[in-house]
């Protein structure tokens, strides 16, 4: 078998080997044209003809194609991340590829492939077409909302002499600017000198490093001139040039439609006052509840009722107050609406069931859900429960997963994508984990309602009180059709933000705050609960990048936030890194640990206080931790103020400095620092062996919380930072008593 797929597999930053490259060639240049094909395969040749638009004759040119490397997903081995996934054994496919002659304007380019296999048969592929496109001028292809302020002659379009395919401009730059914004980024707050772009992407750690993110926006803050910032109107992919290139011009370079046409919507004002225009138009966080400041927890092992009831007790017995529990793996692992173990009779029509439908064995891993809730909730603990939204279609599925995905075929809910005879077919998973999973389309309310009606007894009667929405970075491909006829060049960044507000939508109209913890978004994700920075590992830098992360999303909009304490992944943090992660946490919307999956292999790899002391030996871990698990306790009720202060006056909670201060440039020279709601100034401890800081003080009168010492800023102090401290001020004295308690 042969195979060429002109998209690809829809990775955004790899090329296939069986895609043509680019996929919208450019005038005056070639394209790479590829096949996958099983090892029978020998040879492979092609055929490309040239049909002008003028009706000149049809120009016909033989291609021979040479065997390379074969890669998919930007992999030259099929699988991912997750275990199951990454033991799968490479393809035996191979890859070939041909280089077209240079390419010309005004006209269709047809070629198909035949490939000869080793018992003398020829396989061919169907015919398929592209044009060239190049660059002209397009004055009124960007229509500006607010003060104008697109270079002169810098608009430019990509068009193939049919269609357009993007737009290209470019906005001015002063020598002092700083850019930061773009949702949530990692490696670093201001973007000035680098490129970058928007589009929804599983990078499975080393984030800051790769600069890619879950939580993209192609909305940007300039600061350190006048005041402005810019949101380019839509969902499509769009680059940046943040004066790479020329440093006076920020480029930007959009997909279009094909009419070629981009809004892009400018604000003058403040930091405060560019964003709370931007969020007129991409929506507002929704006040969450006070318990969701308390400590979040979860491992990914805890995978048992009486192991989360362990957890539970420990977290009691060392006096560490929790506020929520997370519980990923807690399903069947196949409908991702059953407990494990649990015993049912099949809807075969792919109906909701309810609590009375199941039986929980004594035995079981989860002998009694509903029990083990209304203890947690009996603790004033809070449950939140993992989701996935894919169905899953390995290994092939049975019982209520099959019911449910002839229901979701017949009820056409599913994203589907081009079939090789011109129709669609349900779209198949191409990112790295649950491999060609079905995929609802959660923009889409009925489809959406079709899948949370499925988890309603979950909210209703077990009680749960949240969902981590994990997983929103599956749609790849711009060729996806959606329900509503969209295709996903256009559709696929806003599927997390269905995602989210879907989950919502079920615990709300069930009564309860719509407390969802997800990682991936877009513009519009601001609406729809709370975040985490996603999968890292256990490393400064991590520490770091994350920071980085948290201060962007807030300057984007995001008011709750969170990350990983310390990282989720690899091998355990040591002591030092664990507990500055942690005193970090303390001052940062979501305070939360977890750890990933390791099969139960011992020693345990879990981000308990109590597994990372009796790991590293250093007892100092327990007593610091339940030091600021206990201060975070004190903290709630003003960062629940700070917070509905967020939501109502577009003051993020987790506050960069330029926020306050935008005409200050040092506060540039201490991009990690942040407000933490009007008063609180934490200044993390970002490198290991540290044991003094330097710390920027802006404008005003600040108390040091640990001491009381009165300083003035405009100026950097340099502070000690023994073991158990992380430098904290504020412009409150009255704030000052919430830290001398456990003294």
């Amino acid at each position: 078998m042969i195979r060429h797929r002109p998209h690809g597999s829809g990775h955004p930053y790899s090329v296939d080997t069986e895609q043509r490259f680019p996929v919208v060639p450019p005038v005056g240049a070639t394209a790479t044209l590829g096949i996958r094909a099983d090892a029978s395969v020998v040879a492979v040749a092609g055929t490309l003809e040239w049909r002008p638009d003028a009706g000149a004759d049809i120009e016909r040119t033989a291609l021979t194609l040479e065997r390379v490397a074969a890669t998919s997903r930007g992999r030259v081995a099929d699988g991912g991340h997750l275990a199951s996934a990454a033991a799968r054994l490479s393809r035996t496919a191979g890859g070939w590829q041909a280089s077209t002659p240079e390419l010309r304007f005004g006209g269709t380019y047809r070629y198909r492939f035949a490939a000869t296999h080793d018992d003398g048969r020829v396989e061919r592929t169907r015919w398929f077409e592209f044009r060239a496109a190049r660059w002209q001028q397009a004055p009124d292809a960007v229509t500006e909302v607010g003060r104008a302020r697109v270079l002169a002659g810098s608009v430019e379009m990509l068009h193939d002499g049919v269609r357009a395919w993007r737009v290209r401009f470019a906005l001015p730059l002063e020598a002092d600017e700083h850019v930061t914004g773009f949702g949530e980024r990692y490696d670093a707050l201001d973007h000035r000198g680098t490129e970058l772009d928007s589009v929804v992407f599983e990078q499975y750690r080393s984030q800051g490093a790769e600069r890619k993110t879950y939580l993209p926006m192609p909305f940007a803050h300039v600061i350190g001139g006048t005041g402005w910032g810019f949101h380019v109107d839509t969902c499509r992919r769009v680059w940046f040039d943040i004066g790479a290139t020329d440093r006076a011009r920020l480029g930007v370079e959009a997909e279009t439609g094909p009419d070629g046409t981009v809004d892009v919507r400018l604000f003058d004002g403040s930091p405060v006052e560019v964003l709370s225009r931007f969020l007129d138009g991409a929506g507002r966080a929704v006040e969450l509840p006070d318990w969701v400041f308390r400590l979040w927890a979860s491992g990914n092992e805890w995978n048992t009722q009486a192991e989360v009831m362990r957890q539970v007790d420990l977290h009691a017995e060392h006096d560490i107050p929790v506020g929520s529990v997370v519980i990923e793996a807690w399903s069947d692992e196949s409908t991702f609406t059953a407990f494990r173990d649990a015993e049912y009779a099949v809807s075969e029509d792919g109906a909701p069931h309810r609590l009375s439908d199941f039986t929980f064995p004594a035995d079981g891993a989860w002998p009694d859900p509903k029990g083990m809730t209304d203890e947690l909730h009996r603790r004033g603990i809070r449950l939140h429960l993992w989701q996935i939204p894919l169905l899953k279609m390995r290994p092939h599925p049975k019982g209520q997963l099959a019911a449910d995905v002839a229901a979701a075929l017949r009820e056409d809910v599913l994203i589907r994508e081009p079939d090789p005879r011109g129709g669609t077919r349900p779209y198949r998973n191409r990112g790295w984990w649950f491999p060609l999973a079905l995929m609802p389309d959660l923009t889409d309310e009925r489809a959406a309602r079709w899948w949370i009606e499925k988890r309603r007894y979950l909210v209703e009667e077990i009680g749960v009180d949240g969902f981590k929405t994990d997983g929103g970075e599956h749609a790849w491909g711009s060729e996806l059709v959606y329900l509503d006829g969209r295709r996903g060049d256009e559709k696929n960044n806003t599927f997390p933000v269905g995602y989210g507000s879907a989950y919502g939508a079920l615990l709300a109209s069930a009564g309860k705050a719509p407390v969802t913890f997800s990682r991936a978004g877009f513009t519009g994700s601001q609406a729809h609960g709370a975040f985490w920075a996603g999968d890292e590992r256990s490393t400064w830098d991590a520490f770091r990048w994350s920071m980085n992360a948290g201060l962007s999303a807030a300057s984007s909009g995001i008011v709750y936030w969170g990350w990983d304490i310390a990282g989720f992944s690899g091998e355990i943090p040591d002591a030092e890194l664990y507990v500055r992660a942690a005193q970090a946490s303390t001052f940062v919307p979501i305070m939360q640990y977890h750890s990933e999956f390791n099969h139960h292999r011992l020693p345990s790899g879990d981000r308990t206080p109590w597994n990372i002391a009796a790991r590293t030996g250093d007892d100092r871990v327990i007593p610091v931790f339940r030091r600021y698990a206990r201060l975070r306790e004190r903290l709630v009720p003003y960062l629940a103020a700070a917070a509905a202060a967020a939501v109502s006056t577009d003051r993020p909670l987790m506050r960069p400095l330029f926020f306050e201060w935008p005409d200050d440039a040092a506060v540039w020279s201490a991009p990690t620092q942040w407000l933490l709601g009007d008063d609180l100034l934490v200044a993390p401890v970002l490198a290991p062996g540290l044991v003094r800081s330097d710390v920027y003080l802006p404008a005003g009168t600040w108390h040091d919380v640990w001491t009381g010492e009165i300083l003035e800023g405009g100026r950097p102090v340099s502070v000690p930072v023994p073991f158990d401290r992380i430098p904290v001020f504020t412009r409150d004295a009255s704030l000052v008593a919430l830290f001398t308690e456990d003294r």
